[in-house]
C-alpha cells in the first residue's frame, strides 16, 4: 500500500449530509477525517438556494440555504476538520481504498471507513425523450438558479416550467421576482410532485398556474427557443392526440425528478435498490460493502434538507461505532431481518434490520392517500402503527422504531390501511 495516505474516515462530498457527518464523528471522538470535495467551496447546492425555510427541524430557526450550510462550515473550521476541495473522487474500491484527482495530482487514500454523501442530480430533457430541435433556453431548474443566484445572470424574458418539483416551483418565483414572467408550471402527474407549501407559496401566491395531467410534446425553435408544445395526457400518462396547444416562451425549466449519483458505488461494488436508485443499506446506514456508509440524497432523495443531516449525524454515530470497535475485530453484524413493503409504498429506508438496536425508518407512498395508518408488522403481529390525514409522495414518512419491540426473526413487513 506504497504512497496510500491512512486515515480514519473519507467523506465524499462536502454539501449538507458530508458536512454532518463530519461534525458528528468528531463529536464521536473521530477526528482523522477528510472531506473531498469537487466544487471550489463546501456547502455542496445549498450555496444557490437563497431561499428561506430551512433548518426548522435541526436548527428550530429559518435559514437560508448558505446560512444552513455554514452552521456546519463553522464547526468544521473551528475543529480544524480535515477538507480538500476542487478535488473529483475517481475510485472507491470495495477495500476502501479512494482515489481523487485534484490540482496537486492524484491523491491516494487507505480508510477504515468511507462516507457516500455525493448527493443527487436532476434528470435531463435526454432522459425524457422530448422531440424537437436543441435550441439554447431549455435547462434543469438547477442550472437555472445556478445562473441565476451565482452567477447573477438573467436566463430569458418568458418561461414556461415542466414538472412541479420543488427546486421548479421555486424558479417560479425567484424568476417572477426577477421580472421573467412565468406562464404556467405544466406536470405529468395527476397531483403536484412537490411539497404542498411551495404550490401554495410559489405558485399560487404569485398567480402562476399548475396544469396536471399535462407535458411537453415538441420544443418550438432553431437557435433560441421560441415555443412548446404542450398535450394532456391519460391516466397512463400518454399524450392524449387532439389536446395540443402551443405556448411561446424562450426558457423551459425542467424540473423533472433527482437521481442519486452512485456511480462511484457502483464501482466499489455497492448493491442499489432498483425502488430508490440508491444504496441498500441497514440500520446502521451501511452498505453490502462493511465499512462503506451512505446517506442524504445519494441514498435517497429528501425533500428537506434538514433530514438529509439528521440522517448523516445517525450515520456518523455507527460509522464511528464501527472504526472504534468493528473494523478493529473485523466484525460485521449480521443484519438477518427484512424490511418489506405493500403496493402502496415506494421504498424503505432501511431495506435490512439487525434487530438489535432502534432505527429510523423513512418510506414515501407511491400515491395520495387520505385518511390511512402506515402499519409495521411481524409474524402477523402488529409493531407500531401511524395514523394520518393525508399521506403524499412528496412529504417523506418517518417512524422511530424500537428494537425491544421486534423478534429475532422474521420479516418487517410495511403496509399502509385506508
Amino acid at each position: 500500500m506504497k504512497g496510500l495516505k491512512p486515515v480514519d474516515v473519507i467523506i465524499i462530498g462536502g454539501g449538507p449530509a458530508g458536512l454532518a457527518a463530519a461534525v458528528e464523528l468528531y463529536r464521536q471522538g473521530i477526528t482523522d477525517i477528510c472531506i473531498l470535495e469537487r466544487e471550489h467551496h463546501l456547502g455542496g447546492i445549498l450555496r444557490q438556494c437563497i431561499h428561506d425555510g430551512f433548518g426548522l427541524t435541526r436548527f428550530q430557526e429559518t435559514l437560508s440555504g448558505p446560512e444552513y450550510a455554514q452552521r456546519f462550515i463553522d464547526q468544521v473550521e473551528e475543529w480544524g476538520i480535515s477538507y480538500v476541495t476542487d478535488t473529483t473522487v475517481i475510485e472507491v474500491t470495495a477495500d476502501k481504498i479512494v482515489y481523487a484527482s485534484s490540482r496537486k495530482g492524484l491523491l491516494e487514500y487507505k480508510a477504515k471507513a468511507v462516507i457516500l454523501a455525493m448527493g443527487c442530480r436532476e434528470r435531463t430533457r435526454g432522459a425524457l425523450s422530448i422531440p424537437g430541435e436543441r435550441p439554447s433556453g431549455v435547462m434543469t431548474a438547477g442550472v437555472a438558479q445556478s445562473y441565476m443566484n451565482l452567477q447573477n445572470k438573467l436566463i430569458g424574458k418568458e418561461a414556461v416550467i415542466l414538472g412541479s418539483g420543488d427546486i421548479g416551483m421555486i424558479m417560479a418565483r425567484r424568476m417572477t421576482l426577477e421580472g421573467i414572467r412565468v406562464k404556467a408550471v405544466f406536470e405529468i402527474q395527476p397531483y403536484a410532485s412537490g411539497l404542498p407549501r411551495n404550490v401554495e407559496q410559489c405558485l399560487n401566491d404569485y398567480g402562476i398556474p399548475l396544469y396536471l395531467s399535462h407535458t411537453v410534446t415538441d420544443i418550438i425553435g432553431r437557435e433560441r427557443l421560441e415555443g412548446v408544445m404542450v398535450s394532456e395526457v391519460d391516466g397512463q400518462m400518454k399524450p392524449i392526440p387532439g389536446t395540443e396547444k402551443t405556448w411561446s416562451c424562450d426558457t423551459l425549466i425542467l424540473s423533472v425528478g433527482l437521481i442519486p449519483e452512485n456511480e462511484l458505488s457502483l464501482g466499489a461494488g455497492v448493491i442499489l435498490d432498483d425502488r430508490s436508485r440508491g444504496p441498500i443499506v441497514d440500520d446502521s446506514y451501511q452498505t453490502n460493502v462493511p465499512g462503506i456508509f451512505a446517506a442524504g440524497n445519494v441514498l435517497q432523495v429528501h425533500d428537506l434538507v434538514d433530514f438529509v443531516s439528521m440522517e448523516a449525524e445517525s450515520l456518523a454515530k455507527a460509522a464511528a461505532e464501527y472504526v472504534r470497535i468493528k473494523e478493529k475485530e473485523n466484525y460485521s453484524e449480521s443484519c438477518i431481518l427484512e424490511v418489506k413493503t405493500d403496493e402502496n409504498i415506494t421504498h424503505t429506508i432501511p431495506q435490512k434490520i439487525s434487530g438489535a438496536r432502534d432505527f429510523k425508518l423513512s418510506m414515501r407512498v407511491r400515491r395520495p392517500l387520505k385518511d390511512c395508518a402506515v402499519e409495521l408488522v411481524q409474524n402477523g403481529r402488529l409493531i407500531q402503527s401511524k395514523k394520518m390525514k393525508k399521506a403524499l409522495p412528496a412529504e417523506m414518512i418517518q417512524i422511530q422504531v424500537k428494537s425491544s419491540l421486534l423478534d429475532k426473526k422474521g420479516a418487517l413487513e410495511v403496509r399502509v390501511i385506508c
